[in-house]
């Protein structure tokens, strides 16, 4: 291995290790790339290998590693939700590799398979606030992303599905008598490196090829920079590019098609309410200034075509064009806020969104907006900041919703010819539940141990330990539980999966890893 001036140059000992590592790529789909996992915030792991609900039945499922990581806690923000690559090609072979932001504008990436850190960096930031709250508390407030597809991935294809460790690893080499594979050229120097635009930016919108490029992971420190950094060691290629102003409560990261998107809430530091867009290309930023705070931990939401969706505590649901970030259509409740970032799934061939009131009701719309398709009885209260939807083998598709005290699921079924929702289970009593997470029919939900004022402005007078359940996608019936494995409470971040493993951020800056250890 030689070193220059810049980046690390190896020595490869064969073509195939040299155009890998030239892409960056990682092997598998499927990862954990932005809030929610995808675009349509689904928090929805479609297939995998291992974890299933008869394998969660049978001994193996447990906790595996923790990290403390080195961050001092914004007011009660602490560590950001992982996303995750798994299977990245280097010169030490294949990895599985994960990423936190820290409140302190920390980035922190993690082996996810030995719980070791990686490396490690600290962004220039913004001087903190002069008065933080729980609202404002300044530091980094969003998780990081890499580029991320529109793209609705379609349900899992029979029992288990592949994506995780499961497969068996394949040869590049080619088949007997028919020669060797073409091996694609290094990624050439991007023309835009130094000017703004990040080599390996472009995400997909329908899901479509191209040319391999570097991979980067991006965070939006502080300040209200744009950071692209290879996933390899963190350096970064490209000068930070100007997206917020300083201090913004910035929500819902997310990079596709070479365009960065973020919410601002609160109006934290002066900084308006609303969706911003910044085009990584020419480094312009556009944005739309909301009737109301844009409400929901994941942020706003993207259709297939691109369409975004951001839900305001002025009981308002916009469309906004992509490029633009003109509204294109809008819903109201009436009255009562929004609480939630929208959800988007597809159902009969036809996206929907489903959405959660203040007053406990679930909006679900047809992408149009317009009348409401379907709003469920009103309860006492709701804490639900993300929803999470998945379909089971039987083709139903569910939306699951963390209310007061329990994970509440609903069936989309089929009324008078139009969608509605139909409580189908509601879980055993939680603390204060974090957004729920489904991984091949298994929800995992997270009582969070935080007992929270209704005043989101006082601080926490009490806590007790989180804990992580398991329970069956389809009848609510607990699989599994960690028990007091977990030793803090839980404030912000929130759950991530992929490879038979999952994990989550404690308020003490300790990162938790569950899920069947490694074969060797």
């Amino acid at each position: 291995m030689n070193k220059r001036n810049g980046p690390v140059v190896i020595s490869c000992c064969s073509a195939l290790l040299c155009a890998a590592l030239a892409n960056g790529q990682g092997r598998g789909g499927g990862d954990w790339t932005t809030s929610g996992n995808d675009a349509q915030r689904s928090s929805w792991v479609r297939s995998d290998p291992k974890i299933s609900k008869a394998g969660m039945e049978k001994p193996g499922f447990a906790f595996l590693w923790k990290q403390k990581l080195n961050n001092d806690a914004r007011q009660l923000n602490s560590l950001t939700q992982a996303v995750l690559m798994d299977r990245y090609i280097g010169y030490r072979g294949f990895r599985s590799l994960g990423y936190v932001g820290g409140s302190s504008d920390n980035i922190i990436a993690l082996d996810m398979d030995l719980g070791r850190i990686e490396w490690k960096k600290r962004l220039e930031g913004a001087p903190p606030p002069a008065s933080p709250t729980l609202t404002c508390p300044g530091g980094m407030t969003t998780p990081l992303t890499r580029p991320t597809s529109t793209a609705i991935a379609g349900p899992p294809a029979g029992r288990g599905g592949g994506g995780g460790r499961g497969g068996p690893a394949k040869s590049g080499v080619g088949e007997p008598g028919q020669g060797a594979i073409t091996i694609p050229p290094p990624v050439a120097a991007n023309p835009d490196a130094g000017r703004g635009a990040f080599p390996g930016a472009a995400g997909r919108r329908g899901g479509g090829g191209g040319q391999r490029t570097a991979q980067l992971v991006y965070a939006l420190s502080s300040d209200g920079k744009l950071h692209g950094m290879y996933v390899s060691n963190g350096e970064e290629p490209a000068a930070a590019i100007p997206f917020l102003p300083a201090n913004a409560n910035a929500s819902g990261l997310i990079v596709i098609d070479n365009m960065a998107y973020a919410a601002t809430s609160n109006g934290c530091a002066g900084v308006p309410n609303g969706v911003w867009a910044l085009d990584m290309a020419s480094k312009q930023v556009t944005s739309w200034k909301s009737n109301g705070s844009i409400v929901g931990s994941a942020g706003p939401s993207f259709s297939p075509d691109g369409t975004i969706y951001a839900a305001t505590d002025a009981g308002e649901l916009v469309a906004l064009d992509p490029k633009t970030l003109k509204v294109t259509a809008t819903y109201k409740t009436g009255g009562p806020a929004f609480v939630s970032s929208p959800v988007i799934f597809e159902y009969k061939e036809k996206p929907l969104i489903a959405v959660a009131a203040k007053d406990g009701r679930l909006h679900l719309l047809p992408s149009t907006l317009g009348t409401a398709a379907f709003k469920t009885p009103a309860a006492t209260e709701i804490l639900a900041s993300a929803l999470a939807t998945w379909q089971d083998a039987d083709g139903t598709q569910w939306v699951l919703s963390p209310a007061a005290s329990s994970v509440v699921a609903w069936k989309v079924v089929d009324q008078n010819g139009a969608p509605a929702l139909e409580q189908g289970w509601s879980s055993r009593d939680l603390v204060s539940p974090l957004p729920p997470m489904v991984v091949n029919g298994v929800v995992f939900a997270v009582s969070s141990g935080e007992f929270r004022s209704k005043d989101v402005k006082t601080t926490v007078s009490k806590s007790s330990h989180a804990v992580l359940y398991a329970l069956d996608g389809r009848t609510g019936k607990e699989l599994w539980s960690s028990g007091n494995t977990i030793t803090s409470f839980v404030h912000s971040g929130g759950l991530s999966a992929g490879a038979s493993r999952l994990y989550l951020q404690t308020y003490d800056g300790t990162l938790y890893a569950f899920g069947f250890p490694i074969e060797h």
